[in-house]
């Protein structure tokens, strides 16, 4: 057999034989994209997709592909129309109509209704279902009373006038309820499933979902996958066929994944590479302001930071928050001097009052309470801060924690954990001092503000303070726009001279979004829904 013949058959089997094994796998190549599939960053693993039991933003972002509310995410941040094409509110502010669209339709193509709502909402508030997010509608008539097992869940004040008509009946005016609605943990549930499968109903196979999307799979601590729902009543408008959500903690690993072409758009970018970003990918980048924070919390469970708000103060004081945003974030956050965001609809910040001090200034107050506190450089205070790993948040906390030993002589334990541990940890009250971060539900900033009320599931901190959660209740009981404003504004600067947390920074958002990605857009709900993009080949 001639050489030269020879080769050209080896060649053409082992070409042939490559072929064939790239038909039989779903996975494209490595550095490659399936032309019809969307690949985005999530971060950390999502906690749930049960819309009324999810806890965590990962999980927020994937919900919102498979479900819809009431209302969504605009792109200038505020609520538009979902399954409710119009709503009404009456004179008083207690008594809100949304009227659904009569062409909804769950995955499986059956009407969705507003008795799908009615149980959502009541299963959000019944204590068996344990939501942490339950007291996100606690203005909604009889919902306290539901959620300390005082009432039947059947007692909350959502009824269904008829298949296409659901009334919310409040106990305080609630301005921010149209945007309140397109939280993911008020999104409808289909109710035979959730009567034949009980909390498993949101299951791979199991799952009927209403939004663009349905769920095909998920590998835990990988990858979420979902396929666009052709029953979705605004079907014909989705571009993309499939969507892939990763779950990536890793800053700098989600960004090599970019580089190297397996994935779209990333949830994040890493600081220490900002400036190569920044010259690399030039119009990729995309940057905007975010309603979140970024603080440490206090477990005021356990002393010494249970009764010694002087100590608590201290801590506060001698942070450097500009030196943080300038030299480790590095992507244009805002020092972290009040809860609320700066730029929250409706509403001025209340700052640290001593926010504009000379850092040598805070360092003499800081010790004096320091002394006070009953510790010195001799007799140093000694705390564990547990935070969820990753390499910006190591960094910050190696910064915080120098700051502390030099100006004060505190002895901190540095401990990183996974982030489910940290929650877990957090929850069981086995924390110190921690890390987290809290993004706003909805643009007002009653969503940051509710995150201390005393009987707030998601009270991480546990602040149980009577003039703070009066202020709230007095708040939410006004019809009266500023006098509203004027009580929450008092409420933050409580909240800051307590200082049951140290507010670090405040959020931007930043995503590298490939040049195939088409329809991308910042608001400062950092909400951009996979339906509203298109993939365009290369």
């Amino acid at each position: 057999m001639p050489r030269a013949w020879y080769l050209r058959v080896v060649l053409f089997l082992i070409t042939a034989i490559s072929a064939t094994l790239l038909a039989c796998t779903s996975e494209p190549p490595p550095g490659h994209l399936n032309a019809t599939q969307l690949v985005r960053g999530n971060g950390p693993e999502p906690d749930s997709l049960d819309p009324q039991r999810a806890r965590n933003v990962e999980s927020g972002n994937v919900l919102r592909d498979l479900y819809e509310g009431l209302t969504t995410v605009g792109r200038d941040g505020g609520p538009v129309p979902g399954v409710a094409k119009a709503w009404r509110v009456s004179a008083n502010g207690l008594r809100w109509t949304f009227y659904l669209r009569a062409e909804a339709r769950w995955s499986n193509g059956e009407a969705v209704v507003a008795e799908d709502f009615v149980v959502a909402m009541r299963r959000l508030v019944d204590p068996a279902t344990a939501s942490q997010y339950a007291q996100v509608v606690d203005t909604f008539l009889n919902a306290s009373d539901i959620i300390n097992s005082k009432k039947p869940p059947s007692a909350l004040g959502v009824y269904a006038l008829n298949p296409h008509t659901i009334e919310i009946f409040l106990s305080t005016p609630t301005p921010y309820l149209p945007s309140l609605m397109s939280h993911w943990s008020v999104s409808p549930v289909h109710r035979p499933s959730l009567e034949k499968y009980g909390n498993a109903f949101v299951k791979s196979g199991y799952i009927v979902s209403n939004g663009a999307y349905i769920l095909n799979s998920w590998v835990q601590g990988a990858q979420i996958d979902i396929n666009r729902n052709k029953n979705y009543w605004n079907n014909k408008a989705t571009k993309i066929e499939q969507v892939r959500w990763l779950s990536q903690a890793d800053e700098m690993s989600e960004y090599k994944r970019f580089r190297s072409g397996e994935l779209h758009v990333t949830y994040t970018v890493p600081r220490g590479q900002f400036e190569e970003i920044q010259r690399v990918y030039g119009k990729q980048l995309y940057l905007g302001p975010q309603l979140g924070s970024y603080f440490y919390g206090f477990n005021l469970d356990r002393e010494p930071f249970k009764s010694k708000q002087g100590l608590r103060r201290a801590l506060s004081l001698v942070i450097d928050r500009e030196r943080i945003v300038k030299f480790i974030t590095r992507v244009g956050e805002l020092p972290g001097n009040s809860w609320v965001p700066p730029g929250t609809f409706n509403y001025t910040s209340q700052f640290l009052d001593y926010a504009q001090q000379p850092l040598s200034a805070r360092i003499i107050e800081a010790q004096v309470l320091y002394k006070a506190a009953g510790y010195s450089k001799e007799k140093p205070l000694h705390f564990e801060l547990r935070y969820n790993s990753g390499e910006m948040h190591s960094r910050v906390a190696l910064a915080v924690a120098e700051m502390w030993k030099k100006t004060l002589g505190v002895q901190v334990s540095l401990v990183a954990v996974d982030f489910k541990v940290l929650q877990q940890d957090i929850n069981a009250r086995n924390v110190d001092v921690f890390r987290l971060s809290w993004i706003g539900d909805y643009n007002d900033p009653y969503t940051f503000l509710q995150y201390f009320k005393s009987d707030f599931g998601i009270n991480t901190t546990h602040f149980k303070n009577d003039d703070y959660d009066l202020l709230l209740k007095k708040a939410a009981m006004t019809i009266s726009l500023e006098t509203r404003r004027a009580k929450l504004e008092a409420a933050e600067a409580l909240l800051m001279q307590e200082h049951p947390l140290i507010p670090l920074y405040h959020y931007v958002n930043k995503h590298l979004v490939s040049k195939r990605v088409h329809g991308w857009y910042n608001n400062a709900m950092n909400v951009v829904y996979s339906r509203e993009l298109e993939l365009i080949n290369d």
